[in-house]
């Protein structure tokens, strides 16, 4: 295990390497959701809280050491009002510890709508997690088309009118770093403007194979890798995912010139590397958090619910994270192995997401549905079989993943998929992972997890019997094998690959 120490030194070169890096060249990090999170109170004045989400957690260590603008959304009333009250573009995070500017993109509401309800997560989110039911879905109709043009392009270039803007009031032209799939189009456009900039741009999620982009119209999927193109380095979380890229612009872009070996394109007199970078967690923060008060008592309430055997998942509640499957498979093992009964538990923290989507809503009924039935054939007034918790519980979920014997992570696709990392690292039972072989987290820890399709109900079924049957032994050796993959592969390593690689650049 690291140590506490060893985990310092290493946080310490990291900062040490982003100062040298916006010694050189300021540093423009761009993404649709930003690191803070104004809220207007009912007296009218204006509170700033940390933002969530990925990105943000996984920059913690740039927004509490590095001088650097984020440029994103204003996401709500609060952002707007600040936007609209500084004198300036750009204006100082009032977050305790952070040392960075803001620059918010304020465009108008029914423009964000075509862009973020109807084109980025209806469209462009389904499409790269392979979840399109292609004889029914998509349907790219006139209000597809129309969202591409006035919401994805629009915003698009109002985060590049954003970053041009900023590059011109430094000296030197920066360093920047695009994140995810709502910003693809965004390297084209300040490259254009800001030629000698360095541009590196992070997709977060699957990239899939060009077959899959033909669902969408060729002048669309044509000027998404265009776009990328323009950029130094493109990264993604595997190098599944790296293929993908370099295969989708070799079919879709007739003058780029493709080396699959050096994994490099070529085109619009613009070099890009493909990178394999694959995103992580702080082991130290999540054990404090796992330790904190809070946590311990959420692990108190929950330790009643468990057994000899405990199976849980933490996922968000859609349909790209396989749950219907993963109780089916449950089903299977009870009525496959009747002397469990009794024995084996189900904890299942379950976060609701996009609950307007009809899709999700749908989703969620059958989750549901199949809770029941598990519970119905198999459960008695001693035993019930699967325990929910629906609700955007994190501090919940980190107490349940200590309390493990098999965390299932059987999602039919992720980018990364951090419950894999999370779970290792806070476990206090040497449990097992059965995981999923298209999540991009298998790639690392798949020497010591138990690897399954994730369209293999009997195949995961038997994975988990094979978890709970496990020697002590060998479950002892793979756990601590999936802690050590985690601890030297951690976010500190993420962001220190990626720094590197922008030095190498400057």
């Amino acid at each position: 295990m690291t140590t506490s120490l060893e985990a310092q030194s290493r946080k310490t070169q990291l900062i040490n390497l982003c100062q040298e890096l916006v010694r050189d060249r300021p540093l423009i990090l761009i993404s649709n959701r930003g690191p803070v999170d104004h809220q207007v109170a009912t007296n009218g004045q204006i509170h700033a809280r940390r933002g969530a989400g990925g990105v943000v957690t996984a920059l913690s260590a740039l927004t509490q050491n590095v001088e650097f603008t984020w440029i994103a959304s204003a996401m709500g009333e609060g952002d707007r009002k600040v936007t609209e009250a500084s004198e300036n573009a750009s204006l100082r995070s009032t977050i305790p510890g952070h040392q960075m500017n803001l620059r918010y993109v304020v465009v108008p509401r029914r423009v964000y709508h075509k862009y973020y309800n109807v084109f980025c997560n209806p469209l462009l989110w389904f499409l790269q997690h392979y979840m399109w039911s292609s004889p029914y879905t998509p349907n790219v109709d006139a209000a597809v088309h129309d969202a591409w043009e006035n919401g994805y392009v629009a915003v698009n270039k109002a985060f590049a009118d954003a970053a041009i803007a900023e590059a011109q009031s430094h000296d030197k032209p920066p360093n920047f770093i695009v994140h995810d799939y709502h910003l693809y189009l965004v390297p084209m456009y300040v490259r254009q403007a800001v030629p000698d900039a360095v541009i590196t741009s992070f997709i977060h999620i699957p990239w899939p194979s060009p077959a899959y982009w033909l669902l969408l119209p060729s002048y669309i999927r044509n000027s998404i890798c265009r776009a990328l193109c323009h950029s130094d380095i493109v990264g993604f979380q595997c190098l599944r995912d790296v293929r993908a890229f370099l295969e989708t612009c070799d079919e879709f872009l007739p003058d780029a010139e493709v080396d699959y070996k050096e994994r490099t394109i070529e085109v619009d007199g613009q070099k890009v590397r493909t990178k394999v970078y694959p995103l992580s967690i702080d082991p130290e923060e999540l054990r404090r958090i796992a330790g904190s008060p809070r946590s311990l008592d959420y692990e108190d309430r929950l330790k009643p619910l468990c057994l000899e055997n405990t199976i849980v998942r933490v996922d968000r509640l859609e349909p790209s994270k396989n749950v219907v499957r993963g109780f089916r498979s449950y089903h299977l093992l009870l009525e496959r192995h009747p002397e469990l009964h009794g024995k084996v538990t189900f904890l299942a923290f379950l976060a609701p997401s996009r609950t307007r989507v009809r899709q999700y809503q749908r989703y969620a009924e059958e989750v549901d549905r199949q809770v029941q039935e598990v519970n119905s054939t198999f459960g008695n007034e001693s035993w019930q079989p699967i325990h929910t918790f629906y609700e955007n519980n994190y501090t919940q979920a980190v107490a349940g993943l200590r309390l493990y014997d098999v965390l299932l992570v059987n999602s039919v696709i992720d980018g990364m998929n951090l419950v894999a990392k999370e779970g290792p690292v806070v476990n206090t039972r040497e449990g097992a992972i059965v995981l999923s072989e298209s999540v991009g987290a298998h790639d690392q820890l798949k020497s010591a997890a138990l690897s399954v399709s994730p369209t293999d109900i009997e195949g995961t079924m038997n994975a988990m019997h094979q978890a709970i049957t496990m020697s002590a032994e060998e479950r002892r050796e793979r756990a601590a094998k999936l802690t050590e993959i985690v601890e030297q592969q951690d976010v500190t390593q993420w962001l220190t690959d990626q720094v590197n690689d922008l030095l190498s650049l400057n």
